[in-house]
């Protein structure tokens, strides 16, 4: 008998997996996010971002409140299998809930955090749960 793929991911103690979004165009890596059993598996099947919300205790359909879906066009394991990258098309530019267009737009220069990229939409006006 043929061993179901998600058996392959080695979840942690909480059944979680730290998932990788990487733009596919750019190569910008966009957001780290956490996966579990289910959420993989309609990620694959949906072909749309589907992660495990660890603040909400629920899953997480990527771009429910604001529209910036992430269409997936790979979904890949690395070596020890225990990190999952999606290769993904992020729908509006915004990934991050800050409005911008990845979650890692602050950079450590001399011994403190810059802001290197700019805010492209207010997120009050991205989100229901800010209105």
């Amino acid at each position: 008998m043929e061993e179901d793929w998600l058996d392959t991911i080695k979840w942690d103690n909480q059944g979680l997996v730290p998932a990788i979004a990487q733009e596919t165009d750019s190569g910008k890596v966009l957001m780290l996010a956490w996966m579990n059993r289910e959420s993989l598996a309609l990620t694959q099947e949906t072909g749309h971002a589907v992660y495990w919300s660890r603040s909400r205790n629920r899953l997480w359909r990527k771009g429910e409140d604001s529209g910036h879906r992430q269409i997936v066009h790979a979904i890949r394991v690395d070596c020890d299998a225990d990190v999952v990258l999606l290769k993904v098309e992020q729908k509006g530019g915004i990934a991050c809930h800050t409005g911008r267009h990845n979650c890692f737009f602050r950079e450590l220069r001399a011994g403190e955090w810059v802001r290197i990229a700019p805010v492209l939409k207010d997120p009050k006006s991205i989100y229901t749960l800010y209105t």
